[in-house]
């Protein structure tokens, strides 16, 4: 599909003959309503185009798929696979594994849907170990739109019984805390946050899977970030990070001596 002018015209059709009969429009002043009609311009244009080209991101990581080398006879590779929380992982801030053979695999603002595209890709493929999911936060902020939490947990369902197929172990990390989401004013997340991590380690029991629990050493008595350990109150901060890493690797060590 391809984003047009004429594209743009019919999405606006609608929004403006709902203006024209109703009263406050009508009292609009005429920069505001050419404002509110306005179409994009062509960079806004060509960005929703590349979104809509690529949804799932499989792009992001292709070059550097096909670059990596497979893992060493008796080198049990792990992949980091989440959202922006463990894309800055050693990035942005905190310090990633040095020395280990653990690959970060993820995607600012990703929702567990597109993470499910493209795990094929950025785990299969990679022929890991094992792997870490960290992720849904962002489906709660309905980064892609409203989920109920039994799309979310089909989604983790369906991960991790591809994983399964492919003898990868599986760790699952809790949520982070958080109380607001800065780029989703108004969701106040914690007790969503708490249930889904609550049916996570549930489901990691029933599944034969490791329940990597980050959120009880973050999580303050409201189930926001402990003061100090994020940046914006969803995003940790370096000394964050050096309190995952130890309890990332427990965790891994558990899942491969399964």
């Amino acid at each position: 599909m391809k984003l047009s002018a004429v594209a743009c015209a019919l999405l606006f059709t609608l929004p403006i003959a709902a203006q024209t009969s109703s009263a406050p429009a009508a009292n609009a002043r005429p920069a505001e309503a050419a404002a509110q009609n306005a179409c994009p311009d062509q960079s806004q244009i060509d960005k929703m185009q590349a979104k809509l080209n690529d949804w799932a991101q499989l792009d992001r990581y292709r070059a550097d798929n096909a670059a990596l080398l497979p893992p060493a006879p008796g080198e049990e590779r792990v992949v980091f696979y989440g959202d922006s929380i463990t894309d800055a992982w050693g990035r942005i801030r905190g310090v990633f594994f040095p020395g280990k053979p653990y690959i970060n695999r993820g995607i600012s603002g990703q929702t567990t849907p597109q993470m499910l595209v493209r795990f094929q890709q950025d785990v299969v493929h990679l022929k890991p170990a094992a792997v870490v999911i960290l992720a849904g936060t962002n489906d709660i902020a309905g980064n892609t739109g409203p989920e109920t939490p039994e799309m979310i947990e089909d989604n983790f369902r369906s991960m991790t019984a591809i994983a399964h197929q492919n003898r990868i172990k599986v760790v699952i990390a809790s949520i982070l805390p958080a109380i607001a989401y800065p780029w989703k004013p108004g969701i106040q997340p914690a007790d969503e946050i708490r249930t889904m991590n609550a049916w996570l380690k549930d489901f990691c029991r029933s599944d034969g899977d490791v329940y990597l629990d980050y959120y009880s050493s973050m999580a303050d008595a409201q189930g926001g970030m402990k003061p100090g350990l994020s940046v914006d109150g969803v995003h940790p901060t370096a000394e964050g990070y050096a309190i995952m890493s130890p309890l990332a690797e427990k965790a891994i060590a558990e899942a491969l001596a399964k």
